[in-house]
């Protein structure tokens, strides 16, 4: 009877601390509020708490692209129905992290099929350390894995729009993709463009510097003056405020090779402040100046 009780008594220790845990979850994001930004006919940047969503509604029904945290579904799908009275059809991941797939097993429940990558499936499907933050990402519930997937390209022809979707390697990560809506000439660029603030590469999931500069690249020969673009994080932006962040990876990234060539440690190259005149400009996102450069220098130092 004591070893019964004493199990009794673990079970509703441990269910008390999942339902807690669970309820400070909740209450984390229980002020978010979503917001939608109309940035093109029947596409929408919507911003809450994780990275930017993109939205094209129509007859043909409703394509969500990333979908933040789960806890945030319902505010998601409240802001979708005030523009359609239609489910979510489709639902693109541009890449695994849990800020842009948190909400998938949600989705996944209802119906909605979603899309990616091949190396987003493969990701999603098994335990990841994001090693800069110190974040476990346990692997994805089934229901929430993408049910369909593709190597390079991809074209959903949805809502008077060709959407075309196009794989950059190891850019953000090893499974990040480009939308393109040629028609409304918006392009949602996920992770590989951090609007106003220094990027975060994860070289842990395949990332590079090289290949985020080489996806911007790609972003801009595709772009012209009045093209919108729906970054992962920060403000909407054009080709302009693009070129700009292309420029400031490209200085930044080319000091930091030129010293590395010339055996400097970290030390010096963080004493000699190769972001410097960006500062201002970039600085005060997540990823501050020096983290930065701590990164670049260990993605280049391996090349």
């Amino acid at each position: 009877m004591q070893i019964q009780g004493l199990f009794k008594l673990t079970a509703t220790v441990l269910l008390s601390l999942s339902l807690a845990t669970a309820a400070v979850a909740e209450d984390k994001f229980k002020n978010v509020e979503i917001k939608t930004i109309h940035v093109g006919d029947g596409i929408y940047m919507l911003t809450g708490q994780g990275g930017n969503i993109g939205l094209s509604v129509g007859t043909d029904g409703v394509l969500l692209i990333d979908d933040q945290f789960a806890p945030l579904t319902e505010k998601i799908k409240a802001a979708i129905a005030t523009f359609s009275d239609q489910p979510v059809r489709f639902l693109l991941n541009t890449h695994w992290h849990p800020d842009h797939t948190g909400g998938n097993v949600n989705m996944g429940k209802t119906g909605t099929v979603i899309v990616a990558h091949d190396n987003v499936r493969k990701r999603l499907a098994v335990d990841n350390f994001i090693e800069m933050f110190g974040m476990e990402a346990p692997a994805m519930d089934s229901t929430g894995l993408p049910i369909i997937t593709f190597d390079n390209t991809l074209t959903f022809h949805l809502n008077s729009n060709e959407i075309h979707i196009s794989h950059v390697s190891n850019a953000h990560t090893d499974g990040d993709s480009i939308v393109y809506f040629r028609d409304a000439n918006v392009i949602h660029t996920g992770d590989i463009y951090f609007a106003g603030m220094y990027p975060f590469i994860d070289t842990d999931s395949g990332g590079s510097t090289k290949g985020v500069i080489n996806a911007l690249q790609q972003v801009l020969a595709m772009s012209d003056d009045k093209t919108a673009i729906i970054p992962g994080h920060g403000p909407l932006s054009n080709r302009k405020n693009l070129s700009a962040y292309f420029d400031m990876l490209k200085s930044i990234s080319s000091r930091i090779r030129d010293m590395i060539a010339k055996q400097a440690t970290l030390e010096q190259i963080q004493a000699a402040r190769p972001t410097g005149e960006f500062d201002d400009t970039y600085g005060n996102g997540f990823i501050k100046n020096t983290a930065f450069v701590e990164m670049l220098y260990k993605d280049m130092s391996q090349d």
